[in-house]
Order: C-alpha cells, then structure tokens, then sequence
C-alpha cells in the first residue's frame, strides 16, 4: 500500500523529472502578485531608510538560491524514497534550524523549547516503525543523502530568513513579507528553468503528459494545485519567521509530517496503527510546548511594559 500510496504522489512532485519536481514547488509564485497589489497601495510609506539596493540584491539572490536548492533537492529525495523514510530524515531540520538559529539569530533554548524539539523529533522517528519499506543500493543512497542535505539547506534558509528581516530589511510592514517571497522565488524560478531547459527535462515533461493514465488535464490541473498549495504553505511559513522566529515556523510545520499517514489512511486506504496514534500525540504536545514558551515570553514582555510606563508615569 506504501508503494501505491507513493506512485500515486510522483505526478505532484514531477513524475521521474527532477527539475519538473523542483518547478512546481517554486513557479506558482506569481498568484501573489495580485495581493501584493493590493496591500502595496494601502501599505502606509515605512519611516525606517530604506535598505540600499546591492543590499536587497544579496538577500534575495542567496534565500533564492538556497530556495531553488533545498527544492531540487527535496525533489530527488521524494522520487528515491519512501514517504516513511522521507519523514524520518525531515525531522532533523528541526536540529539544523536550531543549530543555525543559535548563531545566526542568538536563538534562546528554554525548557519547553527543548521539550518541544525532542518530542516532535521522536514524534517524526515514529513513523518509521510504523512502516517497514526497504529500500537498498544507489537509489537509496542517492535519496537518502539529497534529503539530508534538503533539510539543512532548508533550515538555513529559515534562519537566514529570520536575520534578514531583523539585521537587513528592518521594516515591521506587510510589504516586507511580500517582497522575500516574490523575489526570492522569482530567482530560484530562474535557476530552476535554467536547469529545466539544460538538462533536456522538458522533453520527459511533454512524454509523461502524454502517457498520463488520468489524461493531460488531470496531470496539468495535478501540478497547478500543488504549485497553489505550495506558496499557501511558504507565506505561511515566511510570515511565521516575520512575526516570531525561524524556529517557531519550523515547530508548526513539523505539526504536519504526522499527518501524512492520516491523510494517506482516508485517500489511499492505509491502515492507522498505535504506533502512528502516539505519534500523533506527540507532536500536538510538542507544539502546545513551544506555543506555552511564547505565551510566557509575552506575559514576561507584556509585565516589563507596565512596569516601565508605571516607571515613566510616576
């Protein structure tokens, strides 16, 4: 059923083309625009200087290119490996994120932050006993080692998210948000096609199209829904590390890998075992964790404010 459940899910990540993969992760971009538009018109002119444009030229090209990076690679993982196997190997983004976090953004580790990291990645380790798939030679070498390096390439992009926005950009607007998700998948979406156009991929894309039992409709519709669901998961994702941390955003999707096999049980008939219950359980706990951590970072915020205006005041 694994199996099944997998060759099911190639259309959505491209098929046997890897640069097809990487596409739809990046080129549905431009649905957007037509909210940066939007807010843009309403968005009130920031007070802050502006940052130069050789500044705004780096950030975007390097979050860009760890975009395109980390997708490509993802993409390789994905046709290699099993999603249980996949799973096991994501959960240490959360370890690379913390790691680049420490010294990128001075990243505090409390108690519940730790208690919340270690069960959401036992949380991820989990499944795997759920799900005896065996995998062995090149192939599994080759997803394997693509899939780590796509979570650490990941977690980078997180946590250099985060600095940017604190050391670079500096401006606490709606705009600011926008502009790193437009431009920085604007030049991943170049390197990509690059690579698309280069490597002959468009010539597997066309063949498959074609040879898709379902039809051209059901594969392009396939991919054009990803690519939807996709930028609804980055703005999300980019939005939570503007308003509270790289590590935070890591925390509440990692929410969702147990959920794989719940959705995998509805959509393709896979059975729902203890193991993937406790699971489950384990990674609502972890997030209930983290979000307690920041309910007591404001409360002590919030305490610190009425102590100084009482201070003022007085």
């Amino acid at each position: 059923m694994a199996e099944e459940a997998q060759q099911c899910l190639l259309p959505t990540m491209g098929g046997n083309s890897n640069w097809v993969g990487t596409l739809v992760q990046i080129l549905g971009f431009p649905i957007l625009l037509p909210f940066y538009y939007c807010f843009f018109k309403r968005q009130p002119k920031a007070k802050t200087t502006p940052p130069s444009f050789l500044t705004l030229l780096f950030v975007y090209v390097f979050l860009g290119l760890l975009a395109a990076g980390s997708s490509f690679l993802y993409s390789v993982g994905f046709k290699y490996l099993p999603v249980s196997t996949m799973t096991l190997i994501l959960a240490s983004q959360l370890a690379f994120n913390a790691f680049f976090s420490y010294f990128l953004n001075s990243q505090n580790f409390t108690p519940f932050i730790i208690n919340s990291l270690v069960l959401l990645t036992t949380s991820s380790l989990l499944l795997v006993e759920s799900d005896s798939d065996q995998i062995s030679g090149e192939n599994y070498a080759t997803g394997f080692i693509c899939t780590i390096f796509a979570a650490a390439t990941c977690a980078l992009l997180y946590a250099s998210q985060q600095l940017a926005f604190g050391k670079f950009l500096k401006r606490k607007t709606f705009k600011v948000v926008m502009d790193v998700l437009i431009y920085r998948s604007l030049v991943a979406a170049i390197v990509i096609l690059v690579g698309f156009f280069a490597f002959g991929d468009w010539k597997v894309f066309k063949t498959e199209m074609e040879e898709y039992e379902m039809g051209k409709v059901s594969y392009v519709m396939t991919l054009l829904w990803t690519a939807i669901s996709y930028q609804m998961f980055f703005f999300g994702t980019v939005a939570l590390i503007f308003e509270v941390s790289s590590l935070f955003s890591n925390v509440i999707g990692s929410l969702g890998l147990p959920i794989n096999p719940i959705m995998a049980m509805f959509v393709f008939n896979d059975k729902m075992d203890y193991m993937k219950g406790i699971s489950m359980g384990l990674a609502i706990w972890g997030v209930i964790s983290y979000v307690y951590q920041q309910y007591l970072d404001n409360c002590k915020l919030n305490a610190e404010n009425k102590n100084g205006n009482e201070v003022s005041n007085a």
